[in-house]
């Protein structure tokens, strides 16, 4: 059991060794959550969810509702089911789901992910493609990872522009969606 301390709230988090970062909350996804910033009516979704961190985080500071999870493992859904459970946010929703293969809901003002970045690029690759489709315009996905260019291009491409913040060799980028289609295809010939 994990119980830390993000953004002045306490949070207990059954973790497991069959899942991404059992230790400790992992110290990019911890870079990355100090530099979103939250409005009180945003809708998150938490993709690629593990145990539960980044999206119960969301649901306190948001609230439960305005809040869906979802990773591919069954044993991270598991444990995040238990851990939303333990810190009374009930009303988050949580699917388990390769990518967003699962997911019905749309119009997310905030995507926030740390997507496995150690193997190919094809999960990140769907994880921005798609989620700039379910965000609404003026919405923001944020993402960490230790691999800077091919993200940085791969969020241009998608979204135009991008903001990148290093903290502790990690790579937090933050982009927001300006337009309904993707930039690239904006381009006259």
């Amino acid at each position: 059991m994990l119980n830390v301390n993000i953004k002045n709230i306490d949070l207990k988090l059954n973790t497991s060794a069959e899942v991404f970062s059992p230790q400790n909350v992992d110290k990019g996804t911890l870079s990355m959550l100090s530099v979103v910033e939250f409005k009180h009516d945003d809708k998150v979704l938490d993709l690629g969810c593990g145990y539960g961190i980044v999206g119960i985080l969301s649901a306190k500071i948001v609230g439960a509702a305005n809040v869906v999870m979802t990773d591919i493992d069954d044993k991270a859904v598991i444990l995040a089911r238990k851990n939303i459970v333990l810190n009374d946010v009930e009303e988050v929703k949580l699917y388990q789901s390769d990518g967003f293969k699962n997911i019905n809901e749309k119009d997310f003002t905030l995507i926030i992910s740390n997507p496995p970045y150690h193997v190919d690029f094809s999960v990140p690759k769907e994880f921005i493609e798609k989620g700039f489709n379910r965000l609404v315009i003026g919405g923001k996905m944020y993402m960490v990872t230790k691999r800077k260019d091919w993200y940085k291009n791969k969020l241009i491409s998608i979204f135009g522009g991008v903001k990148i913040t290093e903290i502790d060799g990690y790579y937090v980028f933050m982009v927001e969606k300006k337009t309904n289609a993707y930039s690239s295809k904006k381009k006259s010939k």
